[in-house]
Protein backbone atom coordinates (compact mmCIF):
# COMPACT_ATOMS: atom_id res chain seq x y z
CA UNK A 1 0.00 0.00 0.00
CA UNK A 2 1.35 3.14 -1.10
CA UNK A 3 1.98 6.68 0.99
CA UNK A 4 -0.55 8.53 -1.43
CA UNK A 5 -3.58 5.93 -0.32
CA UNK A 6 -2.44 6.38 3.62
CA UNK A 7 -2.01 10.25 3.19
CA UNK A 8 -5.52 10.49 1.50
CA UNK A 9 -7.23 8.17 4.19
CA UNK A 10 -6.07 10.23 6.63
CA UNK A 11 -7.05 13.95 5.33
CA UNK A 12 -10.41 11.90 4.84
CA UNK A 13 -10.70 10.79 8.46
CA UNK A 14 -9.56 14.03 9.53
CA UNK A 15 -12.64 16.03 7.91
CA UNK A 16 -14.89 13.47 9.62
CA UNK A 17 -13.54 12.59 13.01
CA UNK A 18 -14.17 15.64 14.56
CA UNK A 19 -17.92 15.84 13.97
CA UNK A 20 -19.41 13.68 16.53
CA UNK A 21 -22.46 13.17 14.07
CA UNK A 22 -20.30 10.65 12.06
CA UNK A 23 -19.42 8.25 14.70
CA UNK A 24 -23.69 8.84 15.71
CA UNK A 25 -24.61 7.55 12.28
CA UNK A 26 -21.99 5.15 11.78
CA UNK A 27 -23.79 3.40 14.41
CA UNK A 28 -26.93 3.91 13.36
CA UNK A 29 -26.01 2.24 9.71
CA UNK A 30 -23.30 -0.70 11.43
CA UNK A 31 -26.79 -1.42 13.80
CA UNK A 32 -29.60 -1.54 10.71
CA UNK A 33 -27.18 -3.35 9.03
CA UNK A 34 -28.67 -6.79 10.84
CA UNK A 35 -30.31 -8.06 13.86
CA UNK A 36 -27.40 -9.62 14.86
CA UNK A 37 -25.21 -6.92 15.02
CA UNK A 38 -28.20 -4.45 16.79
CA UNK A 39 -28.23 -7.20 19.38
CA UNK A 40 -24.78 -6.55 20.31
CA UNK A 41 -24.71 -2.91 21.52
CA UNK A 42 -28.17 -3.63 23.54
CA UNK A 43 -26.39 -2.82 26.58
CA UNK A 44 -23.80 -0.51 25.50
CA UNK A 45 -22.63 2.42 26.52
CA UNK A 46 -23.08 4.44 23.07
CA UNK A 47 -21.19 7.49 23.83
CA UNK A 48 -17.85 5.35 25.15
CA UNK A 49 -18.32 3.26 22.34
CA UNK A 50 -18.31 5.90 19.85
CA UNK A 51 -14.94 6.91 21.34
CA UNK A 52 -13.55 3.09 21.17
CA UNK A 53 -14.66 3.22 17.62
CA UNK A 54 -12.56 6.77 16.86
CA UNK A 55 -9.74 5.32 18.51
CA UNK A 56 -10.13 2.07 16.36
CA UNK A 57 -10.64 3.48 13.25
CA UNK A 58 -7.32 5.85 14.10
CA UNK A 59 -5.56 2.48 15.17
CA UNK A 60 -6.36 1.19 11.28
CA UNK A 61 -5.11 4.24 9.62
CA UNK A 62 -2.15 4.14 11.75
CA UNK A 63 -1.14 0.74 10.63
CA UNK A 64 -1.68 1.80 7.14
CA UNK A 65 1.04 4.30 7.49
CA UNK A 66 3.29 2.03 9.08
CA UNK A 67 2.57 1.81 12.79
CA UNK A 68 3.40 -1.62 14.25
CA UNK A 69 0.10 -3.73 14.42
CA UNK A 70 0.27 -4.80 18.50
CA UNK A 71 -2.75 -2.47 18.83
CA UNK A 72 -4.86 -4.19 16.04
CA UNK A 73 -3.53 -7.30 17.63
CA UNK A 74 -5.03 -6.54 20.79
CA UNK A 75 -7.90 -5.68 19.35
CA UNK A 76 -8.28 -9.16 17.00
CA UNK A 77 -7.99 -10.80 20.70
CA UNK A 78 -10.64 -8.57 22.48
CA UNK A 79 -13.27 -9.26 19.37
CA UNK A 80 -12.66 -12.83 18.95
CA UNK A 81 -14.52 -15.99 20.09
CA UNK A 82 -12.74 -15.72 23.51
CA UNK A 83 -13.57 -12.16 23.48
CA UNK A 84 -16.68 -9.92 21.93
CA UNK A 85 -17.55 -12.99 19.66
CA UNK A 86 -17.47 -11.08 16.81
CA UNK A 87 -17.99 -13.18 13.79
CA UNK A 88 -15.61 -13.02 10.68
CA UNK A 89 -18.51 -11.93 8.29
CA UNK A 90 -19.60 -9.00 10.28
CA UNK A 91 -16.43 -7.42 9.24
CA UNK A 92 -17.84 -6.41 5.78
CA UNK A 93 -20.80 -5.18 6.82
CA UNK A 94 -18.33 -2.85 9.82
CA UNK A 95 -16.87 -1.56 6.30
CA UNK A 96 -19.68 -1.19 4.34
CA UNK A 97 -20.98 1.16 6.99
CA UNK A 98 -17.79 2.94 7.38
CA UNK A 99 -17.57 3.68 4.21
CA UNK A 100 -21.48 4.84 3.87
CA UNK A 101 -20.61 7.08 6.45
CA UNK A 102 -17.70 8.61 5.10
CA UNK A 103 -19.52 9.11 1.92
CA UNK A 104 -22.20 11.01 3.57
CA UNK A 105 -19.66 13.24 6.36
CA UNK A 106 -16.67 13.48 3.30
CA UNK A 107 -17.23 16.74 1.30
CA UNK A 108 -14.37 15.26 -0.63
CA UNK A 109 -15.45 11.62 -0.97
CA UNK A 110 -14.97 10.31 -4.58
CA UNK A 111 -14.26 6.70 -5.93
CA UNK A 112 -10.65 7.19 -5.76
CA UNK A 113 -10.80 8.02 -1.63
CA UNK A 114 -13.43 4.92 -1.43
CA UNK A 115 -10.37 2.91 -3.18
CA UNK A 116 -7.65 4.22 -0.91
CA UNK A 117 -9.44 3.03 2.21
CA UNK A 118 -10.42 0.24 1.00
CA UNK A 119 -6.79 -0.54 0.60
CA UNK A 120 -5.14 0.86 3.40
CA UNK A 121 -7.73 -0.32 6.26
CA UNK A 122 -8.39 -3.99 5.20
CA UNK A 123 -5.16 -5.54 6.00
CA UNK A 124 -5.92 -4.50 9.57
CA UNK A 125 -9.32 -5.80 9.79
CA UNK A 126 -8.34 -8.84 8.21
CA UNK A 127 -5.86 -9.19 10.91
CA UNK A 128 -7.83 -8.22 13.60
CA UNK A 129 -10.59 -10.53 12.04
CA UNK A 130 -8.44 -13.54 11.65
CA UNK A 131 -7.78 -13.75 15.42
CA UNK A 132 -11.32 -15.61 15.90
Amino acid sequence: MGTADSDIVFQSYGRCCNNEQFFVDFYDRFMGSSDEVRALFVDTDMKQQRHLLRNGIMQLVMHARGMPDSKLRALGQSHSRNGYNIRPEWYRLWLDALLDTLRQHDGEFSAEVESAWRRAILPGIELIRDAY
